[in-house]
């Protein structure tokens, strides 16, 4: 076979195999960090993607083996990223490859998508002067990608380029396959590092950063603002959105220079509003929040912006199952910059950066360029100026040659004209009957006062998402239920726990509430973690963390009890009193007993749930302390001090926490909610239960979605089992 000229096939792979498995068929694009080719799985017949870096391929032979670690182990990362979810562009495989004159290229082999990146989309909707869309449609649109940018939040990574051009969407803009794709995770490390060499020889001092400025937060553009991380993705996910409802461009400005100084002033924000669009007060105020300059003022994480987004637009007009929605003409889509090929436009293969202590300072222009929509032109002819005055380059994409005309956009128009909103439908409620909505917040969890103990300490700021969790603990009727269904386990196992002696066996035992006449409103006993955890997969629900147990029982307001500061009493809760006395002096284990008051709470053992409502939380939640103690999710270890978001506690352990005190709690500080018991997760307690937690219809990423058919993924072209 021939070979292309060299300006249609950079490395002239085309034609030859790679890794004896992929075989080229022909070049896409090149960016400023890499180039892109189009191949075929030669087992699988599958098409995919071979992202070359030549970023690296200068690198000298004394440094290549380091810069490799590098890119694999990034590999590994996005690698881990898109199997957590469909919405980020899955990573199938890496390599090197090493051209006939000794050129040395690692690449990443990635899924190949068919569809539109969302800058195209966009300046098509400008070009037709079509209307900027609702925002009820851009909830449902951003869905997917807000749901891939929380899983990666939750980790603690941040994507630090998110812009249209790195949102691809397949299936068309609205309709009942659309979906979005987040692109380019991943490989940032090494590059940076790359860039971090190339300066050094260079001689110029300047910090690297790849990113965007027209989506720039104030972090990206002065390390005085802070690191950058997940509130950095918050910021431009925000901008993005305000363009998409203004078709206007997120930051105004003739350079760099401008678009920075509009990004940090603190009286103009790039807000709804301030871009003349009609939103309610509460809309916007969750913008400005998500747009504040202070990193400290922001959304931590995409999961906590959305959720207060979703419920400020909860009187918004939802789209009713969009079977004939907003269909845009299909181009063969891209796995970087998508569509440059067949456009002819200048886009970029840009490279965001994942790790946490990268920032770029004033005196540094943004690494990577994008596209240019429209009212951007201006802004080219300064970058020379701009270059030469913060010392950097602009590196753009030179795309190759059209394979075919753009498909006439004509239908673009016609399909607008034919969207159409159904009447207001009610939303959904954002729990299931006999669970409490908890609104996403932030508090501090742990205790530090007087009498803390180890497992209290130290006190730690944790921020949440939004979730459900049971209002009562799990009764008997509800589990015996399961277990009639052949869904749960009996809990009929023996008593176990370590140390338990044989009297201990013979007196507890007989309150295990299982099937026991009269108890049917009792919290469910003498279950497992296991078993516990298999009952709420069952009701389509989880166990809930250890921080939503705590923050569901204090709240924000760091209240010492569910119901205040006021001590417990048997007004409150089903703890030991005189009755639990009693009854360990007619069994013969009064020595292991302590009353914690003076009075009678008519419940020698567990009680009825629900029989203590002066004890509730400030959200309703019934015997959070005392009756049964409660199994979390978390694996038991030690806080630390640094700030968490949606901590799940260790990822391996020996013993699992456990919260909330029992009846025969007789110490207080057992049924301060700040107080963590652990228990191994076979342990069978009479004076061990749980409730069950889920994400919440009007948490991050759920209420969003209009009614009818959800918004899934397309069948996948790929397995995810990967030769």
């Amino acid at each position: 076979m021939t070979s292309p000229e060299p300006a249609l096939d950079p490395l002239a792979l085309v034609g030859t195999t790679i890794a004896e498995k992929y075989e080229i068929e022909r070049f896409v694009a090149e960016g400023g960090f890499s180039l892109l080719y189009r191949a075929k799985h030669l087992v699988w017949k599958q098409p995919v993607a071979v992202k070359f870096l030549k970023a690296m391929a200068s690198a000298p032979p004394s440094e290549r083996q380091g810069l490799l670690d590098g890119f694999l182990q990034e590999g590994q990362l996005l690698r881990q990223l898109s199997s957590r979810t469909a919405s980020i562009l899955q990573a199938h495989d890496v390599g090197t490859w090493v051209g006939p004159s000794g050129e040395w290229y690692p690449y990443l082999i990635l899924e190949w998508l068919d569809g539109k990146p969302l800058d195209l989309i966009l300046d098509e909707m400008r070009e037709q002067g079509l209307p900027p869309l609702s925002l009820p449609q851009i909830l449902q649109v951003l869905e997917p990608a807000a749901k891939a940018l929380d899983v990666v939040h939750r980790k603690g990574i941040a994507h630090r380029d998110i812009k249209p051009a790195n949102l691809f969407v397949i299936g068309g803009l609205l309709g009942e396959e659309s979906f979005v794709k987040v692109l380019d995770f991943g490989i940032a490390k090494v590059l940076g590092d790359m860039a971090e060499i190339s300066a050094a020889k260079a001689q110029t001092g300047n910090a690297i950063s790849s990113f965007t400025p027209w989506y720039g937060a104030p972090e990206q553009f002065s390390k005085r603002y802070g690191a950058t991380g997940p509130w950095t993705d918050v910021f431009a996910l925000a901008l993005l959105m305000v363009e998409m409802l203004s078709l206007r461009s997120p930051l105004e400005g003739d350079d760099v220079l401008q678009l920075s100084l509009q990004s940090i002033n603190p009286a103009e924000r790039p807000s709804p509003k301030q871009r003349g669009v009609e939103v309610s007060e509460g809309v916007e105020a969750v913008f400005l929040k998500a747009l504040a300059v202070n990193p400290q003022d922001r959304y931590a994480t995409v999961g906590l912006f959305w959720n207060d987004l979703c419920q400020a637009a909860g009187s918004s007009i939802f789209l009713d199952a969009p079977t004939q929605g907003f269909q845009l003409p299909m181009i063969e889509g891209r796995t970087s910059s998508p569509g440059a090929a067949d456009l002819g436009r200048a886009d970029t293969l840009s490279a965001p950066i994942l790790h946490e202590n990268t920032t770029a300072s004033p005196s540094t222009l943004p690494e990577v360029m994008p596209a240019n929509p429209p009212g951007r032109s201006r802004l080219l002819a300064g970058l020379a100026l701009g270059a030469a005055l913060l010392g950097a380059a602009a590196f753009f994409l030179r795309p190759a040659p059209p394979e075919a005309p753009l498909p006439a956009a004509s239908a673009l128009a016609l399909a607008a004209s034919a969207l159409t909103l159904a009447s207001a439908t009610p939303l959904p409620p954002p729990c299931p009957d006999g669970m409490a909505f908890i609104k996403g917040g932030e508090f501090f969890m742990g205790y530090e006062g007087e009498g803390a103990l180890d497992g209290e300490k130290p006190l730690h700021s944790v921020k949440l998402n939004g979730f459900c969790i049971d209002v009562t603990e799990v009764t008997v009727a509800q589990y015996q239920s399961c277990s009639d269904d052949g869904m749960c386990r009996p809990a009929t196992m023996p008593l176990q726990w370590p140390g338990m002696t044989g009297k201990q066996k013979q007196v507890y035992e007989p309150l295990c509430n299982f099937k026991k006449p009269g108890r049917d409103r009792h919290p469910i006993n003498c279950v497992t973690w296991e078993m516990a955890d298999e009952y709420c997969r069952k009701q389509s629900k989880r166990l809930p963390t250890s921080a939503e147990w705590e923050f569901a029982v204090r709240g924000p307001d760091g209240r010492t009890y569910p119901w205040g500061n006021e001590p417990p009493d048997a007004n409150h809760l089903n703890a030991c009193g005189k009755e639990c006395l009693t009854w360990g002096k007619s069994n013969g284990v009064a020595s292991e007993l302590t009353a914690m008051h003076n009075e009678d709470d008519s419940f020698p053992n567990t009680a009825p749930v629900g029989s203590f409502p002066k004890g509730r939380s400030r959200y309703g939640l019934d015997d959070v302390i005392g009756n049964v103690m409660e199994w979390v999710q978390d694996w038991d270890g030690p806080y630390s001090k640094e700030a968490k978001v949606n901590p799940g506690g260790p990822a391996q352990g020996t013993e699992r926490v456990i919260r909330g005190g029992a009846w025969n709690a007789g110490h207080m500080v057992w049924v301060r909610p700040s107080f963590r018991f652990k228990y191994p997760p076979d342990t069978v307690s009479h004076g061990v239960g749980f409730r069950c937690a889920k994400e919440s219809a009007s948490s991050p990423l759920w209420i969003c979605s209009p009614s009818g058919p959800s918004l899934s993924p397309p069948s996948p072209r790929w397995s995810s089992g990967w030769p």
